[in-house]
């Protein structure tokens, strides 16, 4: 089974040095070695409770854009700005589980991007819906200010792999 890019093994490495300190001939007691585990294997627990968390906050989001559409008063505007504001806001989140299902870092990096546009589409449209007064005005400052705020995110998660790929291929120079 092909693991992606978040699981690139790591728990069997954690697990792989839990057994080895359990299992070594002497006792290792307050070690730098276990506690370097210990730091890792919190970090790695962060990370993956940081992605599940992320990935429910996306599908919440994409929940809330379907309700608003829904709710839209049916005429040619709210049709139009209503279908292109559900196609961008859904896709934030099919496409950032994508995204945490990558083959490589540059894959991941790719998928992260495309996140990080439909975010910014998905502001775009709903900022249109605010200066036309379309849909529940309190839906829509609760989207507009969750579209801000996953964007913003999308694009820091974007330029901190971008910067941590660089610094890698410098360092393997």
């Amino acid at each position: 089974m092909r693991k992606g890019f978040a699981n690139f093994g790591l728990m069997d490495i954690i697990r792989s040095a839990q057994f080895a300190i359990r299992n070594a001939p002497f006792k290792i007691r307050h070690s730098t070695f276990a506690m370097r585990i210990s730091y890792f294997e919190i970090r790695i627990s962060n990370f993956l409770m940081f992605k599940t968390e992320l990935e429910k906050r996306t599908r919440a989001f994409a929940l809330r854009i379907i309700r608003f559409v829904a709710a839209l008063p049916k005429n040619k505007v709210s049709d139009v700005t209503g279908y292109q504001l559900l196609k961008a806001g859904t896709s934030i989140g099919a496409n950032y589980r994508e995204a945490n299902r990558a083959e490589s870092r540059n894959d991941f990096i790719h998928k992260i991007g495309i996140v990080e546009k439909e975010a910014a589409e998905t502001q775009y449209w709903l900022e249109l819906c605010s200066d036309a007064d379309i849909g529940d005005p309190q839906q829509r400052r609760w989207l507009l200010q969750e579209s801000a705020e996953l964007l913003a995110l999308f694009t820091r998660v974007g330029r901190t792999t971008k910067g941590n790929a660089k610094c890698e291929m410098r360092n393997a120079k």
